[in-house]
């Protein structure tokens, strides 16, 4: 997918020019160009860069229909879904390789247990990354907040903050640390 294509999809869901679509780009910019830089220091790794670059800035597409107003989303669904949202929204644009980006980035993924454990209003099915592309992308967004634009999070300060959710998905981080890092 190139940059018009993305830009395309951003302004179908987000048509006004607000703060929410400026959040939403300026974090999405930050997550991709990470990504493309893990790609530019691991050659080894055979990333597909035009999928980094679009999955970091289509991962958060389906936050507008959260309710997050922080960040200036004003929709019904709890925040946590925007992950599914996405997945949903890119899905029906044919776009399977993004979507599993989207659904699959919300902390270091998310196991069927963990989702039934902790009530989540998502499928009741393991959200790992698997594929490297969305283990790039959900690493790189580990280190960028919406609400936060100007603060980069060191790797220690990422890993406490899934350390709160669990060691699970801490150790995850950790393991994507050295091999991308």
């Amino acid at each position: 997918m190139d940059i018009s294509e993305v830009k395309r999809l951003i302004d179908k869901y987000y048509p006004e020019d607000n703060e929410l679509k400026r959040i939403l780009i300026e974090h999405s910019r930050q997550v991709a160009q990470r990504a493309l830089q893990v790609a530019e220091e691991h050659p080894e790794l055979n990333l597909d860069r035009s999928l980094l670059y679009a999955g970091g800035m289509l991962h958060d597409i389906g936050i507008f229909k959260t309710y997050a107003p922080d960040i200036y989303c004003v929709g019904t669904e709890p925040y946590i879904m925007h992950g599914s949202i996405g997945a949903r929204l890119l899905r029906n644009e044919g776009q399977e390789s993004l979507a599993r980006i989207c659904e699959r980035h919300t902390g270091a993924g998310l196991s069927r247990e963990d989702i039934r454990r902790l009530r989540l209003p998502l499928p009741e099915q393991d959200l790992f990354p698997e594929t490297l592309e969305e283990k790039v992308i959900c690493y790189a967004d580990k280190f960028y907040s919406k609400s936060d634009l100007n603060r980069v999070k060191t790797s220690e300060q990422a890993y406490q903050s899934l350390r709160k959710f669990g060691e699970e998905g801490a150790r995850r981080f950790l393991e994507w640390d050295k091999m991308f890092g």
